[in-house]
């Protein structure tokens, strides 16, 4: 991987595809790739690329995403696509080249998924940060999301998790809504446990956010890491549809999942439900109140 990110802000396309695979035009194929970047897969001189590309002025979020994919590689644990480049183009503006990977899964890809990202939130994260957080903010989905360091996980979900999506989502509650919050704020410690260790996490594990590697085996994409809580990994991987449930059972065997999980489970998905709010509009406003009731 590149770690210069100055020297990466100033490569065009061209130049970064010139190092990596000599002379020769690139084949730029538009594919799906996620709401907030355009995606493209490029081919040049046989060989292929990913490529996120978006405004000029987002160059940050690319650093952002290169901090994280960096910071789950060092765990060792689990894979990420390798980053290749990273520049602004007079062309594509901000742009993020990856390796591309398109594999078939092994037959027990969820069990060794599993494995692997237990295996990453039992790493060591003292190379990142003391306490909670991270060293640098990022982002969760187009919204920013605050790193601020903490000795506390609960102090941390509360004032750099939940507080700030409450308070760009003040519009939308009413003085029933405005009471619950302030009731769950003050009585969160009596919900979330600190952990027995601190967890790297990936942030945003949906099942949007795996793809299946060139190896057949689950690699991890678009991260929004920090160190948490391991229970808010799993808790998103449970927002919309969740995994298989082989993959829990996996992840039980390294890292046994504490009984009441189940019971924080929506508190921490809450996070994740005022970003929608916030990104998407009223639609998640109920899911928001739902979860309000419950603890408040």
């Amino acid at each position: 991987m590149r770690e210069d990110n100055e020297k990466l802000k100033y490569d065009s396309l061209r130049a970064v595809l010139m190092e990596i695979a000599g002379e020769g035009d690139a084949a730029v194929q538009s594919i799906s790739g996620g709401d907030i970047n355009r995606a493209y897969r490029l081919t040049v001189n046989g060989q292929l690329f990913f490529m996120k590309a978006n405004r000029r002025e987002n160059y940050d979020f690319f650093l952002a995403e290169i901090a994280g994919l960096q910071a789950i590689a060092e765990t060792e644990t689990i894979r990420v696509p390798a980053v290749l480049g990273a520049g602004v183009d007079d062309s594509y503006g901000a742009f993020l080249l990856l390796e591309w990977s398109q594999g078939k899964p092994v037959p027990k890809f969820y069990e060794n998924f599993g494995h692997s990202l237990a295996a990453m939130h039992r790493a060591d994260t003292g190379r990142f940060i003391q306490g909670f957080g991270f060293s640098q903010d990022n982002f969760i989905g187009a919204g920013k999301q605050e790193n601020t360091q903490e000795d506390s996980w609960v102090i941390f979900f509360r004032d750099h998790r939940l507080v700030p999506q409450l308070s760009k989502a003040e519009d939308w509650f009413d003085s029933t809504d405005r009471k619950q919050i302030s009731r769950l704020l003050d009585k969160l410690a009596d919900y979330l446990p600190e952990p027995d260790f601190p967890s790297l996490l990936h942030g945003d594990l949906w099942s949007e956010n795996y793809i299946t590697g060139s190896d057949g085996e689950a690699w991890l994409i678009d991260p929004a890491v920090y160190v948490g809580h391991a229970e808010a990994d799993l808790a998103m991987t449970e927002l919309f549809g969740g995994f298989p449930q082989r993959f829990y059972q996996a992840y039980n065997e390294v890292s046994p999942i504490d009984q009441g999980y189940k019971e924080r489970r929506e508190l921490y998905n809450l996070y994740h439900l005022l970003n929608h709010l916030n990104l998407f509009g009223g639609s998640y406003l109920g899911s928001v109140r739902h979860v309000l009731r419950t603890y408040a």
